[in-house]
């Protein structure tokens, strides 16, 4: 299961949590990034600079449970801890059949006034945090947060706007595919997905993704589908 962590309450309570998750967080066992680049599955590929989640970088995405899920699932199923903050609506069932991994899963749905130095505490231990901004983030947290990253090796995901970030993710298009063993409940959902940002050279990037597909896989969409022979 993952790890629950409860930061609300009065100006003065949040401050004594923060430091109590500070101090938490920091006997979490990190993976030692070999590279700049993390696990990311396939499907991403052609949206990301370099193709791959990098560290050091902060991603932006328009509000997506399902893309965030999937940005997050290739990272987690290689190991590296991950974390949200900010985020009550993001769904334990939904981000196992995705494929993340909860025995390495921090979550802090309701971090109070204090959201950014949470998100801070948590680069500092974990690999990949999502964040949902309270407020509008300044150019000044950002770089401030963005140096942490890059010293820390980690990754930000934020839900919303982020000042200059690598890439945003936004779903320009979305429906639901097939019925699930005739009680009404769609199996497979797609995505057409746009990328966007100083990461990609300027450059609008856009795929049309599984996420998932009915066997929980999340994919690319084929080009060219297979025609089915007419029945006479």
């Amino acid at each position: 299961m993952p790890v629950p962590v409860a930061v609300a309450g009065s100006t003065a309570a949040e401050s004594d949590r923060v430091r109590a998750l500070r101090s938490r967080i920091s006997q979490l066992q990190r993976t030692k990034l070999q590279t700049t680049s993390l696990s990311t599955l396939d499907a991403f590929a052609s949206l990301l600079p370099g193709g791959a989640l990098q560290t050091g970088v902060v991603y932006s995405v328009a509000d997506s449970m399902s893309l965030v899920m999937g940005l997050l699932a290739g990272p987690s199923r290689s190991g590296v801890w991950c974390g949200v903050v900010g985020v009550p609506e993001f769904g334990v069932e939904a981000a196992a059949r995705f494929g993340i991994d909860l025995e390495r899963l921090v979550l802090i749905p309701e971090p109070g006034t204090h959201w950014f130095a949470v998100t801070a505490a948590l680069a500092d231990a974990l690999t990949v945090v999502v964040a949902r901004p309270a407020s509008r983030v300044s150019d000044a947290d950002a770089a401030r947060l963005g140096a942490r990253l890059r010293g820390k090796e980690a990754t930000l995901i934020a839900l919303g706007d982020w000042p200059r970030s690598e890439a945003r993710l936004t779903v320009a298009a979305s429906s639901w595919d097939g019925l699930g063993w005739g009680h009404g409940y769609p199996v497979a959902r797609q995505l057409t997905v746009v990328a966007s940002g100083r990461g990609g050279g300027g450059r609008s990037r856009s795929v049309r993704l599984w996420l998932p597909d009915e066997h929980d896989a999340i994919r690319a969409v084929e080009e060219t589908p297979r025609t089915l022979e007419a029945v006479v």
